[in-house]
């Protein structure tokens, strides 16, 4: 879902009013396209088979998952593979029970992924009930896949650095004055975050999450 493009744009023009930092910023290196993950089970479980490895790898692990299971989207393929079948995919015994908690959570109901809690704080309180799923990532769930306007993952490195740069600070932002800086830009912190991202790519440096 993502937030679409259209709102980034509104957003982005918010905040380019609010603060003169982001107008600058906008006018150096242009407006962010819009960054859209699928909602739901999938998206999370590929978001565990991701950690730690590099993109290529992820990749490979997820080909071999989608060969050996019938449906990705069903959490009980992954609930009736047995370790072995998992390893051989390439998942670790921590990521297996990762892959599994979820599972687990979305198969019983106890996890509805199609109606997570409106309030953001609870949602991510939800999310993060997935043994493997830190804040970080629930909030970039909830960004991507969900299109909430407001996310703002201010432990993000890139975040941190770019909003320091933004604003002409000396030092790079702790998560707390990174987060305490964003108050004024509610509820459109969710394109600040997105806009950091894309002027951390310019910069040469990386993209946005994925």
């Amino acid at each position: 879902m993502g937030i679409p493009i259209e709102e980034l744009r509104a957003s982005m023009a918010a905040l380019a009013g609010i603060e003169p930092a982001f107008a600058r910023g906008i006018e150096r290196v242009g407006l962010p396209d819009a960054r859209i993950s699928e909602r739901g089970y999938a998206t999370l479980l590929r978001t565990i088979v991701g950690q730690q490895v590099s993109v290529h790898a992820a990749r490979a692990v997820w080909a071999r998952l989608e060969a050996a299971l019938s449906d990705m989207n069903d959490p009980a393929q992954i609930l009736t593979a047995t370790d072995e079948e998992l390893r051989a995919c390439g998942l670790s015994r921590q990521k297996a029970g990762y892959a599994r908690s979820l599972a687990g959570l979305v198969d019983s109901g106890e996890l509805d992924l199609a109606n997570l809690d409106a309030d953001d704080e609870q949602a991510i309180a939800d999310l993060v009930r997935i043994k493997g799923i830190g804040r970080w990532s629930a909030e970039i769930y909830l960004l991507f896949a969900e299109g909430r306007p407001d996310i703002w993952p201010a432990g993000d490195l890139a975040v941190q650095v770019e909003i320091g740069r933004l604003l002409g600070l000396e030092e790079r932002p702790s998560e707390k004055l990174t987060r305490d800086l964003a108050e004024a830009w509610r509820p459109h912190r969710g394109a600040a975050a997105i806009f950091a991202w894309h002027h951390y790519g310019v910069n040469g440096k990386s993209a946005a999450p994925v």
